[in-house]
């Protein structure tokens, strides 16, 4: 049925269910744990049932997305993979869970609803209610999509108001896998074996003076690699040189996302950082002397 057919038969007072359509689903987490795998299992389990349920639709294999956020489409491969599907006329109906599933960008949801719509493609939120096909959809997927969108922004002040407590507090942020420690609750511990490799980089860098490809090359020449297997790197070499932490510095604020949408972030100059000695939670791998040897001024002219 072309997009003029279904939206007469619908006026008529014959619901969604009773037209002979074809419908896939749109499915997505956002983030790779097992919980988060075991939902996405539970999802597609459901909408092949609930699709091939109802007596005049045609089953269309989903689109899925792991592990990704709803801010924005632009790295969603599966969900712009059924967009362009869409325009070859594969399907004529898309069901997702809701909103927050489909787009957390206002402008993302109405956009692509809307180019949806012009390939006759119609999309039912199933937790909001809202289906494309109907009149009053775009004012209320506005409405939901706006409060979808805040919530993101909630999410991101929250995040940020912790990660302020928690430089406050002296807690490590990062990641877990900075080399040459191990972290756990916040604080980090020395991991012999990498330290060893750490201390050597500063030792070729301070009293080898050499530079960081050329520290790098004698690494290779040494035979140490890096945790998944290969060489060091220019930039694993010149920031583990750089990192105050090495001498048991506590070190945040290092920079500032701009936009609760984008990964765009400032990066502060180095007197702006939050910083000071913190041998308890940031035990030092090389000394003070080592150290100020290598400051990041000198560090610069070396490379």
């Amino acid at each position: 049925m072309d997009l003029c057919e279904i939206k007469t038969t619908l006026s008529t007072g014959k619901t969604i269910y009773d037209l002979p359509l074809r419908v896939t689903y749109c499915a997505r987490v956002s983030t790779d744990k097992d919980e988060q795998a075991h939902s996405l299992k539970a999802q597609i389990s459901y909408y092949e049932d609930f699709i091939r349920g109802a007596r005049g639709w045609t089953y269309v294999s989903g689109y899925i997305d792991e592990g990704l956020s709803g801010t924005s489409v632009k790295k969603r491969e599966a969900f712009l993979r059924m967009v362009e599907d869409a325009k070859l006329h594969k399907f004529d109906f898309i069901i997702t869970k809701e909103i927050s599933r489909f787009s957390r960008s206002t402008l993302d949801s109405i956009r692509y609803t809307q180019e949806l719509l012009r390939c006759g493609v119609g999309v039912y939120f199933q937790s909001d209610n809202i289906n494309t096909l109907m009149p009053d959809a775009e004012l209320r997927l506005t409405i939901m999509s706006s409060i979808a969108q805040d919530e993101v922004r909630k999410i991101s002040d929250r995040i940020r108001f912790g990660f302020k407590r928690s430089i406050e507090k002296g807690v490590v942020l990062g990641n877990n896998r900075m080399w040459g420690y191990d972290k756990k609750d916040g604080k980090l511990t020395v991991n012999e074996d990498e330290a060893k490799i750490v201390r050597e980089i500063f030792d070729l860098y301070a009293n080898d003076r050499l530079g960081v490809r050329l520290i790098c090359d004698e690494l290779t020449s040494r035979g140490y690699t890096n945790s998944n297997g290969n060489p060091f790197t220019f930039t694993t070499v010149r920031n583990i040189i750089a990192n105050p932490k090495y001498k048991g510095y506590y070190c945040g604020g290092k920079t500032t996302k701009l936009n609760y949408r984008m990964n765009d972030r400032k990066h502060h100059d180095e007197e702006e950082w939050v910083m000071y000695k913190d041998e308890e939670n940031v035990p030092p791998i090389v000394t003070e002397e080592v150290k100020t040897t290598t400051s990041s001024g000198g560090l610069m002219t070396a490379l």
